[in-house]
């Protein structure tokens, strides 16, 4: 791709997100098409698309591994990131949706808003990412775009603003008419979109719809109110300026309508992007600390540079280190400083990225998504900046996991090298986590789900070349405070000669509600603890947390208070209240009533009418509590929530039960209390 210079606010960073198999990829392989950033359109089912590039991703069909690309459409740079779609990826999407400015999300049109679609809606929402929609699909049977609009709006809450109007359905579906501009798009060929004038027997209907769209935009915008109150209608232009700042604002969201398969509806949706999706000088200033004080970044190539690292990949050539620059301008060459890890790096090369094919740049400036060549090590959530001007951005949060299997090499002499493998492997991958069985002395692999495991350790036999063996998944459990206790004295004291240790402290210890994992408070007066200490009680009572006293699973859902202590004027020291707090805790929680969490997640299971019966008994069987269902064209989908470690191996059962016709989809909810 050629490298064109292009202002900040010719710069559109977005992400395609969807529920799996909505169409996302097959959405992003067209959008390279149609900017001529490819020439031959990419299929899923025949394994050659550009993002999903990785040797899994084509074997299974579906996207594992977030992809970065970049595309010019009508004078503005898009950088896109095509997100994965299955629930055991979400981290990936996570990571993505802290960097991007917007984002299209991808709807079926037969199946509407789906669970997943949900999970990555409220990841947006948390993010603050304005967004549109894309209705996909409609040339399906039983694809419709109206009922799919409005399980948008019941199930996500947002203004459905349908700019679009399909020409045709299922497999008569050619085009749309837009309905901004009052003219129709066709595709005869499946290539080119031809422009013509609305068709006589959808004029009136094109019609309704425009004074709808109108008259909600009037509702919610100023101007577009003005301009509809003076001329009675609300002209093209004034719509897209309204319509973009609605969409900045999340306060309506703007709906197209096509079939990415067919390459129908692939350029007005470009144009909506290069509309309606904000660039970088749209939102807000990127906010970081520095020395505690709270800064604030401006989009300015002039400015500091500051960058945040969001993914770091291994190739055959060398470490990629992914960035969003979100101020000033970096140079190959120069030598950039990590503010997280306090250590400087060199930047020897910056790539444009195509997905696995990669274009030199000479320098990135505020707004731009590339990756870089030379960072030795640079994690995922580092802040790079200038040496003379250090500040730490937030980080992408990262979900514990919730699924462990033991891995190790089958043969003795590789198991250096399986630990490198693993490490690497966590370098790329933050939401998988490495440790040491201290029980079992078994090397433990933890990940958000049985694919995600799956996934990750086929990795390593097929990158590094290394023959392992896994055994099966376990969930990860947690405890927590069902009735705490008051008082618990505690009185750290060792005397082995020179300096010793002395620290006395009192804890209460309860539960707290919610999603809140712990917290610390003090309530000690007149200075019998100083603060440092209590400091130190505090990361002491946190190390507590990793195991607890039913069966040594981390701890959770529980408030400590440091309500007295005492301490000695020369044996006292942060040390010795750390380990207080430790064994204190330790010791209260041994007296408290604790109960064991798993868990859970929502599945959705879509089956034929009449194999529901033996899919309800089933569910049933696992611990499965229903809560909804609903029925269409013959087929039920079953809603229920059940423990994660009852769905190992549920898709060859409910193949086997339903004749390979029920297919499920799942999201995490939490934890619960373990129902035996």
């Amino acid at each position: 791709m050629r490298t064109v210079h292009l202002s900040i606010d010719h710069v559109r960073n977005l992400g395609i997100l969807a529920h799996v198999d909505a169409g996302k990829t097959t959405v992003t392989e067209r959008i390279l098409y149609a900017t001529g950033t490819t020439h031959k359109r990419g299929e899923v089912h025949d394994g050659t698309t550009v993002t999903d590039f990785d040797s899994q991703e084509r074997d299974r069909g579906i996207t594992i591994f977030a992809a970065a690309a970049s595309c010019e459409w009508n004078d503005h740079r898009i950088n896109l990131i095509d997100t994965p779609g299955h629930v055991d990826f979400a981290d990936e999407v996570e990571r993505s949706l802290r960097v991007l400015d917007g984002a299209i999300v991808v709807f079926d049109a037969v199946a509407g808003v789906e669970p997943q679609s949900e999970s990555v809606w409220r990841q947006a929402d948390r993010h603050g990412v304005p967004r549109i929609a894309f209705v996909n699909k409609l040339d399906r049977a039983g694809a419709d775009l109206d009922t799919a609009v409005e399980s948008i709006r019941a199930r996500l809450h947002p203004v459905p603003l349908v700019v679009q109007l399909p020409i045709g359905t299922e497999g008569g579906f050619t085009g749309v008419i837009d309905l901004l501009r009052m003219r129709s798009l066709t595709w005869p060929d499946g290539e080119t979109v031809e422009v013509g004038p609305v068709p006589d027997a959808l004029l009136d209907e094109a019609r309704r719809r425009r004074r709808s769209i109108e008259e909600t935009v009037a509702e919610l915008h100023p101007l577009a109110l003005e301009e509809f109150c003076a001329e009675s209608t609300v002209s093209a232009p004034t719509l897209v300026s309204a319509l973009r700042e609605l969409t900045r604002t999340g306060d309506a969201l703007v709906v197209l309508a096509g079939s990415a398969y067919r390459n129908r509806g692939i350029e007005p949706l470009l144009d909506a992007v290069v509309d309606y999706l904000p660039s970088p000088l749209d939102v807000p200033a990127v906010r970081g600390t520095r020395d505690d004080e709270v800064q604030e970044r401006e989009a300015d190539p002039s400015a500091p540079f500051a960058a945040l690292v969001f993914k770091v990949v291994s190739t055959t050539t060398g470490r990629l280190t992914f960035l969003r620059v979100y101020s000033g301008t970096v140079r190959k060459g120069e030598v950039v400083h990590d503010a997280v890890a306090g250590r400087n790096e060199r930047v020897s090369r910056i790539l444009r990225v195509q997905a696995d094919r990669h274009t030199e740049a000479d320098h990135a400036v505020a707004g731009d998504i590339v990756a870089v060549v030379g960072m030795k090590s640079a994690r995922v959530g580092a802040t790079l900046c200038v040496p003379s001007d250090p500040l730490v951005l937030e980080p992408p949060p990262v979900a514990d996991p919730v699924v462990t299997v033991a891995v190790e090499a089958r043969r003795s002499a590789d198991t250096d090298r399986l630990s490198s493998a693993l490490a690497w492997l966590v370098e790329e991958d933050p939401s998988l986590v490495v440790r040491n069985d201290s029980q079992t002395g078994q090397t433990v692999l933890s990940g958000m789900g049985e694919l995600h495991l799956e996934v990750a350790v086929e990795k390593i036999r097929r990158q590094h070349g290394l023959e392992i063996s896994a055994g099966r998944p376990r969930v990860s459990y947690r405890e927590t405070v069902v009735r705490g206790v008051s008082g618990l004295l505690y009185r750290h004291v060792k005397q082995a000669g020179g300096p010793g240790q002395f620290a006395h402290v009192v804890l209460d210890v309860e539960p707290l509600e919610g999603s809140t994992e712990f917290e610390f408070a003090s309530t000690v007066v007149s200075g019998r603890v100083p603060r440092e200490y209590i400091r130190a009680v505090e990361m002491g009572c946190r190390d507590a947390l990793s195991e607890g006293p039913l069966a040594g699973h981390p701890v959770t859902g529980l408030k400590v208070t440091l309500t007295d202590g005492a301490t000695h004027p020369n044996d006292s020291s942060e040390m010795a209240f750390r380990a207080a707090g430790r064994l204190g805790l330790r010791e209260a929680l041994r007296s408290c009533v604790m109960e064991l969490l798993e868990p859970v997640v929502e599945v959705a299971v879509t089956v034929p009418d009449e194999a529901v019966g033996g899919v309800l008994g089933d569910l049933s069987a696992r611990r499965g509590r229903v809560s909804g269902s609903a029925t269409r064209s013959g087929t039920s989908m079953i809603t229920a929530v059940v423990p994660l470690a009852e769905l190992f191996g549920y898709s060859n059962a409910l193949r086997s039960r339903t004749h390979g016709r029920g297919t499920f989809t799942s999201r995490p909810t939490g934890y619960a209390s373990v129902q035996r």
